[in-house]
């Protein structure tokens, strides 16, 4: 006989459903969740719940769905804190670091590598995220970038083949070859493991063209587009995830009104990754205009090792109220239903009847407390249904 656990005496839960409760997040006070074969099974007041086999009282404590980090790099070895404090210094981010961490991964057995994953996305997990997607692009060779989402794949679904993320040093001065190599051979050997596609498109990485090459190939072998657009500058990233129907354009820090009228007209998710803008001292996505224009956001940690070395979604949404002009509200709804969306799923980022029972409690009354209490680790407890192969805590 499956269990069935009853979360009561919650203060503040977000479902996400408007259909439950009040405002876009759909809150209910004095609430309560049923959970039975890891799904959710019933969301009201706690007053209105039937005896169960397990009850867990949560005293007063906000509930919100786990956090979706739609955007994230953990398949690598190495470390560039020199860069980091260089940057602080004074120096310009580039993109051309990623080699660094390219030679570094190539030299790493596979047994690091999984090791550093499973350091990572346990973090994840410690700070309330329940799902997260990561991404190959260290390797850049068709061996290294197979192995590495062979390695993925066995912590999590959402995997992305991203062997077009910069050209690597033996193809110096022959991007349009390794395009071909990208597109051809290595993607071959790397799609069984993966589900997304995903290309750099921007200054020092690829250009339009070849990122149409990348993922209209991707498309072709069976996975779906997603894009890293307009980061360093203003391009054609954006309009091209719209013309593809990618799930999500990522980072878009530099956009015009074109794009903004593309996005909020299509099925593309914005994805902001303020993380990136905090570590690099560069201007932060205009969530505001987005947001106003009917566009979608997601926010992502997009956790990697030269321009967001961190795990935490919850500084993320700080972030994104301090410095995006989120509300609070816009802010955690984007860190879970938003990512919910950047990964087109329906069964995440939100609780109610016939949802995962990805579940968070906060040593706080309310979600307000993410951003309210910046820098305070407020996540009380993690309930993650096993549907994807289990992460060591």
């Amino acid at each position: 006989m499956s269990e069935t656990t009853a979360l009561l005496n919650i203060g503040s839960l977000v479902t996400n459903d408007p259909a439950l409760g009040d405002g876009a997040l759909g809150i209910i006070t004095d609430a309560a969740i049923v959970m039975q074969d890891r799904r959710v099974s019933w969301v009201g007041r706690s007053a209105d719940v039937d005896p169960t086999t397990t009850v867990i009282d949560l005293e007063g404590r906000a509930v919100l769905p786990g956090f979706v980090d739609s955007h994230a790099h953990l398949m690598f070895a190495g470390d560039r804190a020199d860069e980091f404090a260089a940057r602080m210094s004074g120096e310009a981010y580039a993109a051309g670091g990623i080699r660094r961490t390219v030679t570094a991964t190539r030299a790493a057995t596979d047994e690091h590598l999984a090791a550093n994953l499973r350091r990572l996305a346990a973090e994840l997990r410690r700070s309330g995220v329940t799902t997260f997607e990561t991404k190959s692009g260290y390797g850049l060779t068709t061996i290294d970038e197979a192995r590495a989402l062979g390695i993925a794949r066995s912590v999590t679904d959402e995997t992305t083949y991203l062997g077009a993320h910069v050209v690597p040093a033996e193809f110096e001065g022959r991007p349009d070859d390794y395009v071909a190599l990208v597109a051809g051979d290595m993607l071959d050997s790397c799609a069984p493991n993966a589900k997304w596609i995903d290309v750099f498109c921007d200054r020092g990485a690829f250009d339009v063209d070849q990122a149409r090459t990348v993922l209209l190939a991707g498309i072709a072998a069976g996975l779906a587009p997603r894009l890293h657009a307009n980061q360093l500058q203003h391009g054609g990233g954006v309009q091209l995830a719209v013309e593809l129907d990618a799930a999500s354009a990522d980072h878009c820090t530099h956009l015009d009104d074109r794009d903004i009228e593309a996005l909020a007209a299509s099925n593309t998710v914005a994805t902001l990754l303020p993380g990136a803008e905090f570590s690099t001292r560069s201007p932060y996505p205009d969530a505001r205009r987005l947001l106003d224009a009917g566009a979608t956001i997601a926010l992502a940690t997009d956790c990697n090792p030269g321009s967001s070395y961190t795990t935490s979604m919850s500084l993320m949404i700080a972030l994104a109220v301090r410095e995006m002009h989120m509300t609070p509200d816009e802010a955690v709804w984007s860190a879970t239903r938003g990512g919910a969306k950047a990964l087109r799923r329906s069964d995440i980022g939100r609780l109610s009847p016939g949802s995962r029972a990805d579940i968070l409690s906060l040593n706080a009354p309310s979600h307000i407390h993410l951003a309210y209490r910046p820098g305070v680790d407020l996540i009380d407890r993690v309930w993650q249904s096993p549907l994807t192969p289990k992460v060591a805590a």
